[in-house]
């Protein structure tokens, strides 16, 4: 419990940090902020001086001024007042002139050159006592039995006085459920009583500011009943009878019981006003002989349980904290055995203004910032909102560009300094005010920390912690917390810094412990903080005292075994019943536990012990019971024996201090069980020491008791005598009589059978009576004995009787039983719903109508109609045929019905039938309606047949549900690229009798969304959707797949590589001759303009002078660095195309670009570059050798 409470004080410190205003540095310049001041309303004490407080606080400090009345009010220009130093109090001194000259409506200002604040209207009044008026009270002389008002009305004093009644001995007149105080003092009798008479009824008024009490003159009050008052009447002389008379508190008749009226309120109904937040209080008091009970309930709703008491015995209901969901009807009601009586109250909630989301609080910013000031309130009626700028009306102040104003809320935009002020906000309506105060401070400063520096916190593991980083700065500072060092991040999931720049570890454990850094920073600096955190193991008690039960004179020993930190200093305790142990020797307090010896009865108790460190602690309490078992009571007798009664007296045993709850009184019956069979009979409170026991008759009855405490149930009394009860008739009659029928042509009667006792007598047997309910039916009787029901055969069907079972024996018959009611059995009804009719409200949904059966032709309870309905089929001559009903049930006495679900454009049949309990009626005559065309469903398939480079078709089959013509059908595609974003829709109309289409000048290679859906009259059904993707060239790409699995190409590339071998070979026995041959020479003169021969250089060889005869292959990749030169070749890869930009995807659709003039391909788009080289680009790559 104790460490439920911390984490709730803990929880409250973090909404406390977070609700927190915002604080300025005092060394800083800032508008005046009221810090205290006087409460609206002040009540003063005339025996003491006036203290009307204004205290503030702002840079530089504040000065002070006042208004009375709402004229200034010069301080200095009146000697009783004087006014605090650095501050704005006023103290006033009464002593030289009367209270009530000072009284008024004071408001405090305080200025300073940043703006003006504004204190409430405190209104200071002088509490009033006023005399009771005199009055000469005439004695009251009434009638036993009747009610009576004695009235106080106290005198009108300010505040108002607490009522209360007392006699000539100053005690407190004794009030009950009979008699009790109203709301407004008065002194209710609901029915007076003898000993309700006496000379000192005294009201008296306390007026608890002036500490006075005003007594009213007393009443004198004689009850008398008839006889008394006849003799004083002629006992007295005729003008004081004449008086009596006129007085007319009582009649010649004596008073009967009654049922309850009210006394107040006096009239049906009535109503009242209160105020959110305040008490609600409503009372009713009745009078009545007996006397009435009093209950409270709300109109269709339940009263706030945990905001609802009772007063004055019931009388008075008091609901606290008043809310807008309290208001509604209220009922009282008054009931006594002989009747009850209501009175409504209607409660309204009406509201002054209270705050929404809390007061505005103050705003600091930057120059050139952004703000928002808020004035959040509501009220019952809606209050009016005023906004004023230091005690200046804003509509009258100079204009800002920088501050607009929307109803509640002041925006500001792009401040700038000098516009610092202090805002007022005042919201009002008839019940009251609210008035607040919120600077705005323009203010450029570096950030700091308020929070000291190496501020050590202590916590309780697995209890939240929670570090300070109280901070300052404009703009704002941003917090940011580091452990250990600043390269050190927090956990997000274990620490929360919250906006105030508190860091809260929801669950400390030990690894949290150590040092943390709070780091402020903004655009104009940056400061840091350390605090350390140590996480200290929880104090717990292992091991708890226990619930002891010890005799006197024994011992009993408390165990309290505790597991603290070994960092903390623990202090154990222990209290008995939450005080101090008694001063006695007996009580040995260990380390861990506490001893009692020779245990008295003063012992019992509650026991706590507390472990207590600096940051937590642990409790646990046992009780203690020094009691035994009582002796069972003794001396049994009986007295006044009566036919039925008998008076059981007894001398109670030793209760062995614990007191005697309840004594069990059981009685033993030797006529109709064996000997030993003990059955409860009736309790009585402890304190009793007799019991009038009621008997029944024909028992042989004998009486033990039993005591009964905290410490279980004694042993039982020696029985008494025994005492016989004389037979007699039954007094009760059987109960839970019923009639119905089991067969259409009988009726079983049924009754709960009396028990033993109840039978009275010997020969227990019943008299079943019945008469069919018809005029002047008689009644036929039979005598059933050892059964509880009897069968009427031969009865019409379904027809009312009237039942009756009366209880005899061999002493006489029961009182006359009561009627009950009953059917004979149920047959099926004879006859089907007329005119029927069936009205199409839409596609799917008919109501169908029919004249109800009359009750004699249903033959038993109406249970309710069905309507059988299937349909026959659609409206389409070569739809199928269906007909599989379809069954909806009405319960009870309908004549029409809804038929949901339909199909559109179909053809239905239906009927109605009547059922009761024993079944259905025959069917109406079967009738035919038409459901109109709806929308069709879905398109039935959707496939993609012949897909080409540019063009694709589509097949589908009509919808499953036509509902309806078909129309024709819609279709619409649209292309969507590899990023799924999708291209222009096209539309496309088609005619009914479609079911294909053929969609041309298509892009290759691109992927698109179809959706087709059917139309009829009525509109167009959902539509169904599909994807398809345009393919490219088969052609190139099975050449680029296949051409490297071909024989005729390994032979070439082996071919290739040989040649390349020879020519490495030539190239190196050229370079290792030393000169020209002659053959060289001719060769050089003899050039062949077709050929180039290789370089020396580099034994490379030259290039052909016709460029145009070696062009790479079409579709060619470019050499290893990726370009490919216009120059080379006027070909491209958009040749295999119908033409345009793309590239080839891995299976070798067209996506990208490919352009002779590109420098350079993009690894991410074209694949090319990550993949092996082709076996074309490689014959390309020869041509310069061949």
């Amino acid at each position: 419990m104790a460490m439920k409470r911390r984490r709730t004080m803990l929880m409250l410190m973090v909404l406390g940090h977070l609700a927190s205003a915002l604080e300025v540095p005092l060394d800083l310049p800032q508008p005046p902020t009221i810090t205290h001041q006087s409460p609206k309303d002040y009540i003063i004490d005339p025996r003491e001086s006036i203290v009307i407080h204004c205290e503030a606080k702002g840079k530089p400090h504040p000065s002070f001024s006042w208004t009375r009345n709402g004229s200034h009010f010069d301080v200095d220009e009146h000697p009783n007042f004087q006014m605090k130093s650095q501050s704005g109090t006023l103290v006033v001194d009464i002593s030289r002139e009367r209270a009530e000259t000072f009284e008024g409506q004071y408001q405090c200002t305080a200025r300073n050159k940043h703006g003006t604040a504004l204190s409430n209207n405190i209104v200071v009044r002088q509490p009033r006592s006023p005399l009771w008026s005199k009055e000469k009270i005439k004695p009251i002389i009434i009638q036993e039995g009747v009610s009576l008002v004695l009235p106080c009305r106290p005198p009108a004093g300010f505040p108002p006085p607490i009522v209360f009644w007392m006699d000539n001995n100053f005690q407190r007149l004794p009030q009950s459920k009979r008699v009790s105080q109203s709301l407004n003092g008065d002194l209710f009798f609901s029915n007076v009583l003898r000993q309700d008479s006496r000379d000192d009824y005294i009201c008296y008024a306390r007026f608890p500011r002036t500490q006075t009490i005003q007594q009213k003159q007393p009443i004198s009050v004689k009850v008398l009943n008839l006889d008394a008052i006849n003799d004083t009447v002629d006992a007295i002389n005729n003008t004081m009878a004449a008086f009596y008379n006129d007085t007319d508190l009582f009649s010649e008749d004596p008073v009967d019981e009654r049922r309850p009226t009210f006394l107040t309120p006096s009239v049906p109904s009535s109503s009242k006003m209160v105020l959110r937040g305040q008490v609600l209080e409503m009372e009713c008091i009745a009078e009545g002989l007996p006397t009435p009970d009093i209950t409270w309930a709300k109109v269709g709703g339940d009263l706030p349980a945990t905001r609802t008491s009772f007063l004055h015995h019931h009388k008075t209901l008091r609901i606290a904290n008043v809310s807008e969901a309290d208001a509604g009807e209220y009922q009282c009601t008054a009931r006594n055995k002989h009747g009850s009586v209501g009175h409504t109250i209607g409660v309204t909630v009406k509201a002054a203004p209270y705050w929404i989301s809390g007061a505005p609080r103050n705003l600091v910013m930057a120059p050139g910032e952004n703000g928002v000031l808020t004035c959040r309130a509501s009220g019952t009626p809606k209050p009016d909102i005023q906004w004023a700028i230091n005690g200046m009306a804003i509509e009258n102040s100079p204009k800002d560009p920088s501050r607009k104003v929307e109803d509640d809320t002041i925006i500001f935009s792009q401040v700038q300094t000098g516009s610092s002020a202090v805002y007022q906000c005042n919201i009002s309506n008839q019940y009251g005010y609210l008035l607040a105060n919120a600077f705005v401070n323009v203010l450029s400063e570096p950030p700091r920390v308020l929070t000291p520096a190496n501020k050590v916190y202590q916590v309780i593991r697995n209890q939240p912690a929670l570090l300070d980083c109280t901070s300052f700065g404009s703009p704002i500072p941003k917090i940011t917390w580091f452990k250990d060092s600043r390269s050190g991040t927090l956990d997000a999931e274990t620490h929360t810094t919250h906006d105030n720049g508190t860091l809260e570890i929801g669950v400390a454990q030990p690894k949290h412990g150590g040092k943390y850094t709070c780091v402020a920073r903004n655009s104009l600096g940056i400061y840091e903080n350390h605090v350390h955190l140590e996480v200290k193991e929880p104090t717990r008690i292992l091991k708890q005292p226990e619930y002891r039960v010890v005799q006197r004179g024994r011992s009993v020993v408390f165990e309290c075994k505790v597991k603290h930190d070994s960092s903390l200093v623990p202090t154990m305790t222990w209290l008995k019943d939450h005080s101090e142990l008694p001063d006695d020797d007996r009580f040995l307090v260990d380390s861990d536990s506490l001893t009692i010896s020779d245990v008295t009865e003063s012992d019992a108790g509650v026991y706590t012990c507390i472990m207590n460190t600096t940051l937590d602690q642990d409790s646990a309490s046992a009780e203690l019971t020094v009691v035994e078992r009582p002796e069972p009571p003794t001396d049994l007798e009986l007295t006044d024996q009566e036919k039925r009664s008998v008076q059981l007296t007894w001398i109670p045993g030793d209760e062995h201090n614990s007191p005697i709850q309840k004594f069990v009184i059981q009685y033993e019956d030797t006529l109709h069980h064996h000997r030993g069979h003990w059955h409860n009979l009736t309790e009585v409170p402890g304190t009793k020491t007799t019991a009038h026991l009621k008997l029944s008759p024909y028992v042989h009855y004998t009486f033990r008791v039993l005591a009964l405490n905290s410490m279980g149930v004694s042993r039982p009394s020696f029985p008494s005598k025994m005492y016989k009860t004389e037979a007699a008739a039954p007094d009760d009659n059987p109960t839970d009589v019923h009639g119905f029928g089991t067969e259409h042509d009988n009726l079983v009667i049924s009754w709960k059978p009396l028990t033993g006792l109840q039978a009275n007598g010997p020969g227990l047997h019943y008299r079943v009576m019945w008469r069919q309910k018809v005029m002047d039916s008689d009644w036929t009787a039979v005598t059933v004995a050892n059964n509880s029901k009897f069968v009427v055969s031969t009865t019409p069907t379904f027809a009312p009787y009237e039942i009756k079972v009366q209880a005899e024996n061999d002493y006489g018959a029961a009182p006359e039983p009561a009627i009950a009611h009953g059917y004979s059995g149920e047959d099926l009804p004879v006859a089907a719903p007329e005119s029927v009719q069936a009205y199409v409200l839409n596609s799917s949904l008919a109501e169908v109508h029919w004249e109800p059966v009359p009750h004699k032709l249903i033959r038993g309870y109406l249970k309710g109609y069905k309507v059988y309905y299937w349909r026959d089929g659609s409206l389409h001559k070569h739809h199928p045929h269906h007909a599989e009903k379809q069954i909806l049930t009405f319960s009870g006495n309908h004549s029409h019905g809804k038929l949901p679900g339909l199909h559109p454009f179909s053809l239905y049949s239906f009927n109605v039938r009547v059922f009761n309990g024993k079944g259905e009626g025959p069917p109406s005559a079967t009738q035919q309606f038409e459901t109109p065309e709806g929308v069709p469903g879905i398109p039935s398939s959707l496939t993609v047949t012949n897909t080409n480079l540019d063009s694709l078709s589509l097949e589908w089959q009509p919808p499953h549900e036509l509902n309806g013509v078909l129309t024709g059908y819609t279709l619409k595609y649209q292309p969507v690229n590899s990023s799924n974003e999708w291209g222009p829709e096209e539309e496309l109309a088609l005619a009914a009798n479609e079911s294909s289409v053929t969609l041309l000048d298509l892009k290759f290679s691109t992927r698109y969304k179809f959706y087709l859906n059917a139309k009829t009259h009525k509109g167009a059904g959902p539509a169904v959707t599909m994807e398809a993707v345009t393919i490219t060239d088969e052609a190139v790409a099975s050449r680029q797949v296949d051409i490297a699995t071909q024989g005729w190409f390994i032979g070439l590339m082996c071919a290739i590589a040989l040649l390349i071998l020879i020519l490495l070979i030539i190239c190196f026995i050229q370079r290792n001759k030393g000169g020209k041959y002659p053959v060289k020479e001719k060769e050089d003169a003899h050039t062949d303009p077709e050929f180039q021969p290789m370089k020396d250089e580099d034994c490379t060889f030259g290039e052909y002078s016709d460029n145009d005869d070696h062009k790479p292959l079409k579709g060619s990749r470019t050499p290893s660095s990726g370009t490919v030169k216009r120059d080379n070749s006027d070909d491209s890869l958009v040749d295999y195309g119908e033409g345009g930009d793309g590239q080839f995807n891995e299976d070798g659709s067209f996506i990208g670009e490919y352009s002779g003039k590109s420098g350079s391909r993009d690894t991410a788009e074209g694949h090319e570059s990550s993949e092996a080289p082709s076996p074309i680009n490689i014959i390309n790559s020869l041509n310069s050798f061949v």
